[in-house]
């Protein structure tokens, strides 16, 4: 019996709320049951220094969590310096909202993702990725003389975790599951079913091909609820 008591191949309640706070013209707050992260997208019309004049654009993201957003306080990073798990993540949120962006398309202009962790309960990355999508989409739409929005993204992007709990695949894992899996594994895909990246670590065994399969399987099955979810809650902007 799952904590909450889901079925184990049901993701936590998922929610996006388009237009929340902040001034960025794409800004989501995307909770995955207690998980609540706000992603923002801003629209620079500059480049970094290795694409000035080569005629595509860039996108990268920064995450971090709130100091309240864990049971125990976590600490602002300072200095510049953020901490490896940090920038782990926010790598894998970069990468996996390039691997949707049309570069060339997009023109010279640098799109920032900005996700902040208001509440941790497990899924905290990839609740950033398939929020950070939606914002994308809303700033895209808002920034004025951009091209048409099907020509910069080619698809959607979304991202679950996935896990062996007790010996039972689970989705969606909430942190005290997370805490105590035998498997852990974050999946991205496309909305079309392509993969993008696949995390996965025997935390405290080893798994076997049909294990693996039957992750990959139910992790396939909650990234399609949640690009459903995605397109819901954009309507018209994304068809």
């Amino acid at each position: 019996m799952r904590p909450d008591s889901r079925p184990a191949d049901a993701l936590r309640e998922l929610k996006f709320t388009r237009g929340y706070l902040g001034n960025a013209p794409g800004r989501v707050l995307v909770e995955f049951g207690r998980t609540a992260v706000l992603c923002a997208c801003s629209v620079d019309k500059q480049v970094p220094e290795f694409l000035v004049g080569k005629g595509q654009g860039w996108l990268t993201a920064e995450y971090g969590m709130l100091p309240g957003s864990t049971a125990g306080r976590k600490p602002r990073d300072k200095a510049g310096k953020v901490d490896g798990r940090s920038v782990e993540i926010q790598r894998l949120i970069g990468r996996s909202l390039r691997a949707i962006v049309d570069l060339k398309s997009l023109g010279e202009r640098t799109l920032w993702i900005d996700c902040d962790v208001l509440q941790a309960d497990g899924g905290t990355r990839t609740a950033a990725i398939s929020g950070a999508f939606v914002a994308v989409v809303d700033a895209l739409t808002a920034t004025p003389d951009m091209p048409p929005i099907r020509s910069v993204l080619r698809d959607s992007v979304a991202a679950v975790s996935v896990g062996v709990v007790s010996g039972e695949p689970r989705l969606d894992l909430e942190y005290v599951e997370d805490k105590v899996a035998e498997v852990d594994m974050n999946i991205v895909m496309t909305g079309a079913g392509h993969f993008i990246e696949v995390q996965g670590t025997g935390e405290g065994a080893t798994f076997d091909q049909k294990e693996l399969d039957s992750l990959l399987a139910l992790g396939r099955a909650g990234i399609a609820a949640i690009t459903a979810a995605q397109s819901a809650a954009l309507g018209p902007l994304w068809r």
